[in-house]
């Protein structure tokens, strides 16, 4: 006589009790692991270091210039220290080069960038930004005895110095439609010694940035084409960090350093400086 065993199947309520209880252990478990993933996120802070790693130019006269005892001087980098001081911070300064800009904060290797860093929204895209603490303007930067460029439209079929990681030969060449031959440079102090040696025929960017390479032999055009808006690259996500920094540019006009550092640097350009505080882009 054969038997026949029947497999044991469990009933419906069994079947919906044993997935309520996947569900429920799920969802304890997701529970337990987002205050740790929140302290993650808060550890990032600028706000949570004891000190901050400040990326600067080191070849820009005037903003950003890293001295043979290594030390750093210049608008940016006093703009820089007086935003650590506000955040209780202390400041070291490393190069952070235009090409660089964005990959050294987003691995880590800065915690704010404070380097003639136009705010743009394909950069946005990548970090975020506190300020902007000034609106610069595009112009542009020739040789001396140069009489045939008087505004941007005068580049036409001129070699231009294109700069890795900039975007200002963009607002000429591609926003303009300026047909422009570009010449490839690694930084704006290359492309001021290679218009005095006859290589470029113009450098066109930010006007803070022209007054420090403007001597006896080279000149700027006094034509502005655009607004430039100095940010402070910071991570993406550092909401807090963003609007403390933005509280401190404030602070810093109205208590007028800022009046104070714009004229140390550049009073005797000839520029027209402003002096108010600039809209924010916002932090969120």
């Amino acid at each position: 006589m054969v038997t026949l065993t029947r497999k044991y199947r469990p009933g419906r309520g069994e079947g919906r009790l044993r997935r309520f209880r996947r569900a429920a252990a799920v969802a304890v478990a997701a529970a337990t692991a987002l205050p740790l993933v929140a302290s993650c996120g808060a550890g990032t802070s600028v706000l949570n270091k004891d000190s901050l790693v400040i990326g600067v130019k080191a070849d820009q006269p005037g903003l950003g210039v890293k001295a043979a005892n290594g030390g750093y001087s210049g608008f940016d980098v006093d703009v820089a220290t007086y935003i650590a001081r506000k955040l209780g911070k202390q400041a070291r300064f490393v190069t952070a080069p235009s090409s660089q800009r964005e990959k050294m904060i987003m691995e880590g290797a800065v915690d704010l960038v404070v380097a003639t860093y136009s705010i743009t929204a394909e950069r946005k895209t990548k970090v975020s930004f506190g300020g902007p603490y000034y609106v610069a303007h595009q112009d542009t930067l020739v040789r001396s005895g140069e009489g045939g460029v008087s505004n941007v439209r005068d580049l036409r079929d001129r070699k231009l110095c294109q700069v890795t990681g900039s975007n200002s030969w963009r607002r000429v060449k591609e926003e303009r439609k300026i047909p422009v031959a570009l010449v490839a440079s690694a930084s704006y102090s290359e492309c001021v010694s290679d218009l005095r040696s006859g290589k470029v025929d113009a450098v066109s960017t930010d006007d803070l940035i022209l007054a420090g390479f403007a001597t006896s032999d080279t000149k700027i055009v006094n034509a502005p084409f655009s607004d430039e808006r100095y940010g402070i690259g910071i991570r993406t996500g550092d909401i807090d960090g963003c609007e403390a920094v933005n509280k401190a540019i404030t602070e810093m006009y109205q208590d007028g350093t800022a009046k104070k550092l714009l004229q140390k640097w550049f009073a005797k350009s000839g520029l027209a400086l402003n002096y108010a505080v600039p809209q924010f882009e916002g932090c969120g």
